[in-house]
């Protein structure tokens, strides 16, 4: 069974990251929002702020897990805050994953991020990306826990 998942993050800073992460077997990822790419991103923030949470709760649907992807800035960040609120609100399973040790499209690495206080809350796990097989594991821990 493939396991819907919602991958929040800091997109300008981190999507690079991110997207080294979230193509895995029996995992269908959902980047941010829905944000496949940045002309979508771009899009949305001329709309404002109604128009960036629509697409949020759009990339939320159906999925049963959120990974909330841990870099150097995504701490305090509004849409993160929103996306970790919303998916609570909804049942969704919730683990934070660091990836400030991976690298950028520059092939810089970056420096430990704060945990967001939505996750310290939540009582979510929080994890050191390693590899695909751990994240999966992970994932299907959180769910299983949740009753998802």
């Amino acid at each position: 069974m493939a396991r819907r998942v919602f991958f929040s993050f800091h997109y300008q800073r981190d999507v690079w990251r991110v997207n080294q992460i979230r193509n895995l077997d029996q995992v269908v990822g959902v980047s941010a929002a829905g944000f496949a790419d940045g002309s979508l991103w771009e899009e949305a923030k001329k709309k404002g702020d109604t128009a960036i949470k629509a697409m949020i709760d759009e990339g939320l649907k159906n999925t049963s897990v959120t990974v909330v992807c841990i870099g150097a800035a995504t701490a305090g960040r509004k849409y993160i805050d929103y996306e970790i609120s919303q998916s609570m609100a909804r049942g969704n399973a919730i683990i934070g994953v660091q990836i400030h040790h991976l690298k950028d499209s520059g092939g810089n690495t970056d420096t430990v991020g704060v945990t967001p206080t939505e996750l310290t809350s939540a009582n979510a796990k929080i994890y050191k990306y390693v590899d695909h097989a751990s994240l999966k594991k992970w994932i299907e821990e959180a769910a299983t826990a949740a009753g998802k």
